[in-house]
């Protein structure tokens, strides 16, 4: 049962820490042996992606908690970040402007945009035009 302690290690170490390097140096399991329980064991691996997200989730709740407290300190960019991030009136714009004339697609440009557009989903594909 040695693959369970240290795979078990492993799992605890990675929600601390979201990055395999780091759990693997930890727990003293090396990360071709981490990538091959998640190879070979599907409860291996159901729990890999879980402990991960669970990390990953720990770390953004430990950085909100930062960057509220700075906020909190009166730091400017940390404000400037959270407005930027989260209230629409603060975000990064773009404008686009054009001054020349447009001209007129070529037959194979507009078959481009075609095909880009039915890919994105925005128009019907030819295809689904005949399954009306």
């Amino acid at each position: 049962m040695k693959k369970y302690r240290y795979a078990k290690q492993f799992l605890e170490e990675l929600r601390k820490v979201p990055i395999v390097q780091v759990a693997c140096e930890k727990t003293g399991v090396s990360r071709n042996t981490v990538y091959r329980w998640k190879r070979e064991d599907r409860e291996f691996a159901k729990q890999f992606e879980e402990a991960l997200e669970d990390g990953i989730a720990f770390v953004n709740d430990m950085s909100e908690s930062q960057l509220l407290q700075l906020i909190k300190e009166k730091n400017f960019s940390a404000v400037r970040f959270w407005l930027n991030k989260r209230h629409p009136a603060y975000r990064d714009k773009v404008e686009v402007t054009r001054t020349d004339t447009i001209d007129e697609l070529s037959p194979e440009q507009e078959a481009t945009v075609r095909k880009a557009l039915e890919l994105a989903k925005i128009i019907p594909t030819n295809t689904d035009k005949h399954e009306q």
